[in-house]
């Protein structure tokens, strides 16, 4: 997607939302946070499995559904998604955002929209990339899934088995070297994949068909291509090259988890981040550096747990902003990096809070002045704010007034003309919606 604005994000409902982005995790409230596509509604192949997202396929298909903000190089991905038409509402199992601007890995014990905590797009083998002649090799890892799993590995976070023998989350397979793929299919598209396995492997990212590879969604695939070639490699032709980074010794406290409160807040704000440790710090302290990859927010570049505590908090600040701004608060201490994602929202615009009159009651033929105000300073340009009389030969407004830039409030004349009896003027102010009024009493002489 490219355009993205504030009206396009959409709050989701989560079944697993205290592992899920775009949620207030204190009052597990989700916000708007997902850019997805209305005709991902009504319209087919938005979706994984090819069926709007207004069909509930939630219990048959895992239904994923990945979108990329091109403009600021954000990746949203959703795990069995529906869009419940009478409530107006999308539910999902759970969501995950990677900036890809950086390197981040998902809170440890996160799950994201595969079982792994792993991003899916970047694993997915494409149409373009296999079958451009000017693309002599692919240059990536592949998504892979299998049976059973057992724990996980770096760079995966979250576990969905504990099958023993298994593999875990994150490990890494890789076509042999001994394999000559010129005798395992002879399309030279299908020699680039199998080269790419055997350069830059699979990663186990899901639970599934035993040594299950995705490529996204294009008519073109030519399956009479695919899965022949796919069927002349077993699982025998692979090796495991990597389980993972070892873990910090065993009694030396490692960084266990870093929280940001709120994580959605109004530009100018402040948050306040924790970081814990998995047991005391040592003697001298622990030293946990901090980095932001939000451009609307700064952190210090280190916080301290001091010695024997187990967590230490720090402020993050915000700046003002014209659009919602994503990005991550990384932790790193002994090895070990958490993140946490930080929404910074543009604040409220100015709206019209009160229309008052002074003084209120008046004789025909004299004055009173009315005066429209506002929640906070006007933008640059001012603010027109609209005006009206239920008795305009009686009391007499102008069509609107502006409020100028910077001021929150403007005064306006209100002219009454001589009356035969008591009349009772109703003088409303209108902006953006909202419309306030005053009542203004003129007496006969």
């Amino acid at each position: 997607m490219t355009g993205v604005t504030n009206a396009d994000l959409k709050p989701v409902q989560f079944q697993y939302s205290s592992e899920s982005d775009g949620v207030d995790h204190p009052t597990n409230s989700s916000f708007p946070f997902y850019p997805i596509p209305p005709e991902a509604i009504t319209q087919p192949y938005w979706i994984e499995g090819g069926d709007p997202g207004n069909v509930d396929l939630r219990s048959s298909q895992d239904r994923h559904l990945l979108i990329v903000d091109r403009d600021r190089n954000y990746l949203y991905e959703l795990y069995n998604v529906f869009y419940h038409s009478t409530q107006g509402k999308w539910f999902a199992g759970s969501g995950a955002f990677f900036d890809m601007n950086t390197n981040n890995r998902r809170p440890d014990t996160w799950t994201s929209a595969d079982a792994a905590g792993l991003a899916i797009l970047p694993g997915l083998v494409r149409y373009d990339e296999v079958n451009d002649p000017t693309v002599g090799e692919i240059r990536h890892a592949f998504r892979v899934t299998v049976r059973a799993t057992n724990g996980y590995v770096y760079p995966a976070s979250h576990r969905a088995g504990s099958t023993s023998g298994a593999l875990p989350m994150g490990a890494r397979l890789r076509l042999k070297a001994s394999v000559d793929v010129t005798q395992r299919s002879s399309d030279l598209n299908m020699q680039k994949i199998f080269r790419a396995m055997q350069r830059y492997g699979l990663i186990v990212a899901d639970n599934g068909s035993d040594m299950y590879i995705t490529g996204t969604y294009d008519s073109r695939w030519d399956n009479d291509i695919l899965n022949p070639a796919f069927s002349n490699l077993t699982a025998s032709d692979f090796e495991v090259i990597q389980l993972g980074y070892n873990p910090p010794p065993v009694g030396s406290a490692s960084l266990n988890s870093l929280a940001v409160n709120p994580s959605s807040l109004t530009g100018g704000q402040s948050a306040t981040g924790a970081v814990g440790l998995s047991g005391p710090a040592p003697a001298n302290g622990a030293l946990v550096t901090l980095s932001s990859a939000n451009p609307a927010a700064t952190v210090p570049s280190s916080v301290t747990v001091p010695a024997n505590a187990t967590s230490a908090n720090f402020t993050v600040s915000t700046t003002a902003v014209g659009s919602i701004t994503l990005g991550n608060i990384t932790a790193a201490y002994a090895g070990v990096a958490k993140a946490a994602t930080l929404a910074v929202n543009p604040s409220a615009p100015a709206a019209l809070s009160a229309m008052t009159l002074s003084p209120t009651t008046v004789v025909g033929g004299s004055n009173s002045i009315g005066t429209v105000t506002l929640t906070k300073a006007a933008p640059a340009g001012g603010l027109v704010v609209t005006l009206a009389s239920n008795k305009p030969t009686k009391a007499l407004v102008p069509a609107n007034v502006t409020v100028p830039a910077g001021a929150s409030s403007a005064a306006v004349n209100v002219a009454t003309t001589a009356v035969n009896k008591k009349t009772i003027a109703s003088i409303s102010a209108s902006y953006g919606g909202v419309t306030k009024s005053a009542t203004l009493t003129i007496f006969r002489r």
